[in-house]
């Protein structure tokens, strides 16, 4: 069984190309208002509230605590004030549960930024980030502009390319 499901999961990952990824730089990114924990609080994340200050950066992630999940996030924790000095905000998302988001925000994120709970994956099937066949997000990320459109996306499986990319188009805007 554990085969089966680990052939599963791979394949996921690897219909996930960015191939497959259906929101392109000028679309219109799907709003969305989910709970996301900060340094272990949790309070509502809003994209059309979040938008109002600058870019948003919306990183879709499998699941907290696993090895490239866990980079990806700290990584984003020693760049946040990068991110802050181009006017960008950074939400991670993922089909987490609250409760194990709150930790993460604490651990890996080092409460400098919210990750949120889209246990339906609805927000992550909008965003064209979720894997096929499992209830999960893949890892692809988006600069989402203050117009509310999409300026930038990255879709790596690579934890490791995501913060530099993501850096370097917030810096480009």
């Amino acid at each position: 069984m554990k085969t089966v499901f680990a052939a599963v999961i791979a394949a996921s990952f690897v219909l996930a190309s960015p191939a497959f990824a259906a929101l392109k730089v000028g679309d219109k990114a799907p709003d969305f208002t989910l709970k996301a924990a900060t340094n272990g609080v949790v309070s509502d994340f809003s994209l059309k509230q979040a938008l109002k200050s600058g870019p948003v950066v919306v990183y879709f992630y499998p699941k907290a605590f696993t090895g490239g999940c866990s980079l990806e996030a700290h990584q984003f924790s020693v760049a946040i004030d990068k991110f802050a000095a181009r006017k960008a905000r950074v939400v991670g998302v993922s089909t987490d549960d609250i409760e194990t988001l709150k930790t993460f925000s604490t651990a890996d994120c080092q409460g400098k930024f919210p990750v949120a709970a889209d246990t339906s994956a609805s927000v992550a099937s909008s965003y064209d980030a979720k894997l096929p066949v499992v209830n999960m997000a893949g890892r692809v990320s988006y600069v989402v502009g203050k117009d509310g459109r999409i300026a930038f996306v990255h879709d790596s499986g690579d934890a490791a390319t995501h913060v530099p990319a993501l850096l370097a188009a917030v810096g480009a805007k």
